[in-house]
């Protein structure tokens, strides 16, 4: 049985984003111990704009206070057969809320959209995607998954990340590193997804919620049975205490999951 997984409840936004800042340089420190860069999945919603705040703020001039973006290596958990510059495209936000605010002075991250060439195809953008990951981790014949050094999530009010959902056929995907959704309840309807053995073989894996929209569903993830089936729930069960959530006090009011007090 693995670890449970770490709950850090801050009382506002901007407290969230300061701890995720501190926790996002952890992770980047601990990459560049390993080796010279910094690779990590991000998905849409709200996380590029609380990203934004958290990577963006003033630091205190200390290269390990700061995020060293040339050697970063940004990847999408999942992203929409959408184009680029579509208002829903995870890319686009990410452009939109971080990319474009980062200051030049500070070297520009690579990024890896998808390939809009083949926005027809939802299968064909899930294989060419899963081919840039087999460039950058390794082909499937020398590695059995891609290890990310960070994934940072989301978790949708029916407790759904990447995109993946409740009780979808694509929970059970156990081959592909990235999966063509068809049928997705959420609009688009056509995305493409890490599938949950790439997500949980992360080094880390954040995510963020907050607001009192998420309280019902994060007391049902951190606290139910049936909250462990759900998607955000078998991140929890199967990645244990590589598993860090960053929430503030109205996500996380009446839940009574035990808070860890500091990184």
């Amino acid at each position: 049985m693995s670890k449970q997984p770490n709950l850090y409840t801050d009382p506002s936004s901007d407290e969230v984003a300061a701890r995720l800042r501190k926790y996002v340089l952890q992770c980047q420190k601990a990459a560049f111990e390993r080796h010279d860069n910094f690779q990590i999945a991000v998905s849409g919603g709200s996380l590029p704009a609380t990203l934004s705040k958290a990577l963006l703020a003033p630091d205190d001039g200390t290269l390990d206070d700061k995020p060293q973006f040339s050697k970063w290596q940004i990847f999408f958990a999942d992203e929409r057969a959408v184009p680029l510059d579509h208002e829903d495209s995870n890319y686009g936000l990410l452009k939109k809320d971080l990319l474009d605010k980062i200051p030049p002075t500070t070297g520009s991250p690579t990024v890896f959209p998808i390939n809009v060439k083949v926005l027809e195809n939802t299968q064909e953008i899930a294989d060419q995607y899963q081919e840039v990951l087999m460039n950058k981790f390794g082909g499937k014949d020398s590695v059995r998954l891609p290890l990310f050094d960070l994934i940072l999530l989301g978790c949708g009010p029916d407790g759904h990340t990447c995109s993946l959902f409740p009780g979808h056929k694509l929970l059970r995907e156990q081959d592909s590193w990235v999966a063509p959704i068809e049928d997705s309840p959420k609009p688009p309807a056509r995305r493409i997804t890490l599938t949950l053995p790439v997500v949980t073989h992360a080094v880390k894996i954040a995510f963020v919620a907050t607001g009192g929209g998420k309280k019902d569903i994060l007391k049902q993830i951190l606290e139910t049975e049936e909250g462990r089936s759900l998607p955000c729930g078998l991140v929890n069960e199967q990645a244990g205490d590589k598993v860090s959530w960053f929430t503030d006090g109205a996500a996380t009011e009446g839940v009574s999951f035990p808070r860890k007090g500091s990184l």
